[in-house]
């Protein structure tokens, strides 16, 4: 049984895969446009893009509008399938960076971390961008229809719904994160049932993807069998060739154990899953001390009460310095033991939905 096909609108994916986007450089050109190769979406994170840029201290807005519209450029050279863009509502240059995407003309924008309630206000005449929100509940994803279809008369084009077991920043309290009420599959059933009628009733079906903690291609067979029109995989991408980060970046999946992953209270106010290191511990320590903001980059973090800057943390782990930073990971990022291309990968995955799917 050969993978079905994931359609957004217009948009048909020959897989059923979206790559996640991971901020501060770990997903950029390199990666996405190996995936769309592949016949998968590639995503390119908004979240600090320009983080290479010269000016990114001195001018952040400019710096990241125009890494992203190279990196935009960058992939569309290297790639004739299917990119995207996942800029976070979190984001203090949101709606720059959402008018530089549609400038662009990618394919689709995904928004989470917070409710993107004037994301279709953006489109400009003639776009065909898709917006797909990213959401933790049914009721988010209610919320934004009702909201998009009184003020835009806009559906949207689909939803990524991201579980408790995702990698970095989480949309959950903690003590939701364990709380099998809340786990991914219970999550997806609910988003489905709530926007599919909202859809029938204007003659479309939303996809829904499952995203957060999915590993193999039995996963991806399960959430199909639920009623999921595809899934998002971020940390089963960052081990592969192609990933922009550094391959000590990528060396910290390979060596991690399962008692690694934790959960840390970040300085954007909101709990996250990363990879226990030195770093780390000295914040839990108390020997970090409250930092000056040299990039402004999310709305919600109060650098006067913030032991450390997050963006320069996980730009330092991204080039491997890992004295000054750490790592966010997916929940079955211990799983991982060895890095390879992103061809074998989606071969791999292949090979195991197939095997499900004829159980």
């Amino acid at each position: 049984m050969n993978f079905p096909e994931l359609k957004i609108g217009d948009l048909v994916c020959r897989i059923p895969i979206i790559q996640g986007g991971m901020g501060v450089g770990i997903s950029m050109s390199g990666l996405a446009s190996a995936v769309a190769n592949e016949g998968g979406i590639g995503v390119i994170a908004g979240a600090m893009v320009g983080i290479d840029e010269p000016d990114i201290t001195d001018n952040p807005v400019a710096a990241n509008v125009r890494a992203l519209k190279q990196m935009i450029h960058k992939a569309r050279v290297l790639t004739s399938g299917i990119i995207g863009v996942n800029i976070m509502f979190a984001l203090t240059h949101y709606a720059d960076l959402v008018k530089a995407a549609v400038d662009e003309g990618v394919d689709i924008i995904f928004s989470g971390a917070g409710l993107p309630m004037d994301l279709p206000g953006y489109l400009k005449n003639g776009a065909r961008t898709k917006l797909v929100p990213i959401v933790s509940s049914a009721r988010a994803a209610k919320l934004i229809c009702q909201k998009w279809l009184s003020k835009f008369n806009y559906l949207p084009d689909a939803f990524v719904v991201e579980g408790p077991k995702a990698g970095g920043h989480l949309g959950f309290k903690n003590d939701q994160i364990d709380d099998p009420a809340f786990a991914i599959e219970n999550l997806v059933v609910e988003v489905i049932d709530a926007v599919g009628p909202i859809g029938a009733a204007r003659g479309v079906t939303v996809p829904v993807i499952a995203a957060g903690g999915i590993y193999s291609g039995a996963d991806i067979q399960k959430f199909l069998k639920l009623g999921a029109a595809g899934v998002q995989m971020g940390t089963r991408f960052v081990a592969t060739h192609e990933c922009d980060a550094s391959l000590d970046f990528k060396k910290t999946y390979i060596e991690a154990k399962k008692d690694d992953l934790i959960i840390i209270k970040s300085p954007v106010g909101m709990p996250g899953r990363a990879l226990r290191n030195q770093f780390l511990r000295e914040v839990d320590n108390g020997n970090k001390t409250p930092f000056t903001c040299p990039y402004h980059c999310i709305k919600t973090c109060d650098r006067t009460k913030s032991p450390y800057c997050i963006a320069l943390a996980l730009a330092c782990a991204r080039k491997g310095k890992f004295k000054n930073g750490f790592a966010f990971a997916g929940a079955n990022a211990y799983r991982i033991d060895k890095i390879i291309s992103v061809k074998e990968l989606i071969s791999s995955l292949k090979a195991e939905f197939d095997l499900a799917s004829s159980c």
